[in-house]
């Protein structure tokens, strides 16, 4: 019989195939009779006994599991490009915080870089924010320093 897998539990490998009947069969590792693992969606051909699903193996040219289109990455005016040569050259000053938003540790910065003691804040300060920007994926810097309204 064919069907499709519907679950798979990644733990125990214990998974619900439905059949071209309809109905719906338990298997575990046991009955996978292939290399690799069952995923959701993938199309397999399989033995019945009872409602068990025995001796699975993928069919050939069926498409395999699908998966979800990642969701596009939010719109953002700023640019992590951007902030992180602000925070390189302006960074003690706290441009690059002005920059995404961040007013109020723009402020602090400025203010600490006023002191000379505070510059030795500040310049730590400003060269991890450079850095945590070049480093931090584009869907994360998007969500976390978009506009807000």
């Amino acid at each position: 019989m064919r069907g499709q897998v519907l679950g798979v539990d990644t733990r125990t490998g214990v998974g619900i195939v439905t059949g071209d009947d309809g109905r719906r069969y338990s298997f575990t590792p046991t009955d996978w009779a292939h290399r690799g693992e069952p995923a959701v969606g993938m199309y397999v051909d399989f033995e019945t006994s009872d409602n068990r699903a025995l001796t699975m193996f993928p069919v050939p040219g069926m498409p395999s599991a699908q998966t979800a289109p990642a969701p596009a990455v939010p719109d953002n005016d700023r640019n992590k490009y951007v902030a992180a040569a602000l925070a390189f050259f302006l960074g003690t000053l706290g441009v690059h915080r002005f920059y995404l938003g961040r007013t109020g540790t723009g402020i602090a910065m400025v203010v600490l870089t006023l002191s000379v003691a505070g510059l030795l804040v500040s310049v730590p300060w400003a060269f991890i924010d450079m850095i945590r920007y070049l480093v931090m994926p584009d869907r994360e810097f998007a969500t976390r320093y978009a506009r807000a309204g």
